[in-house]
């Protein structure tokens, strides 16, 4: 069974990391999905695959070139390859940076399955980059909710945020909660992707 997308083309995953890479290219494939998967990134990058692929799924931190640098790469070519940034918790400004400079999603470890296959699904569609229904939410929150969800599009802990705005680390948590059912988010990489589609970047940004 073939997946129905928008826009042909293999999933194209690229990790140093062995036990990554082989359940996703798993995973995947049990979804539908044709995967294609590389272990180094100058590999993938002098293969036909860029070219070729219809995503690319590439972890931020490895030893040759970051997942960044490939997304640079692939930008200096003029590529149109849609990129999910995948990213472990301390990686989250790092992953906000490759958004920034394009890519389409970010996704944090360790997985959900399905919101992966979704993330998948929905950069393969090449989704349109704005959304008026999220300028709506962002619109709804209060001046410190926005603030709160600024400290966490810059990849800030609670701690971290509530120091800056000079509130409790229980108050931020309050705010962060109000902020993912206002922006109707269901993971933080899904509420940093919708913030920075709207254009709300960190402060001093």
């Amino acid at each position: 069974m073939m997946p129905e997308h928008g826009r042909p083309g293999t999933v194209v995953v690229v990790d140093d990391d062995d036990a990554v890479r082989d359940s996703l290219q798993i995973l995947l494939e049990s979804a539908g999905f044709t995967v294609e998967a590389f272990a180094s990134p100058v590999e993938f990058l002098a293969s036909p695959a860029p070219a070729e692929a219809g995503c690319l799924l590439v972890d931020v931190r490895m030893p040759e070139m970051d997942g960044i640098q490939v997304q640079e790469t692939l930008n200096a070519g003029n590529s149109q390859l849609p990129v999910i940034v995948m990213t472990g918790h301390a990686d989250v400004p790092l992953a906000v940076r490759a958004m920034k400079a394009g890519a389409v999603d970010f996704v944090e470890k360790p997985f959900d399955d399905e919101a992966i296959i979704e993330t998948v699904r929905r950069a393969l569609q090449l989704r349109p980059a704005a959304n008026p229904e999220v300028a709506q939410r962002i619109a709804q929150l209060t001046p410190r909710e926005r603030e709160v969800l600024e400290g966490l599009v810059a990849g800030h802990a609670n701690k971290v945020i509530a120091y800056e705005l000079d509130i409790s680390p229980r108050t931020v948590e309050i705010h962060r909660a109000r902020v993912m059912e206002k922006m109707q988010a269901r993971s933080l990489s899904q509420l940093v992707r919708m913030a920075l589609e709207a254009g709300i970047a960190p402060p001093g940004a």
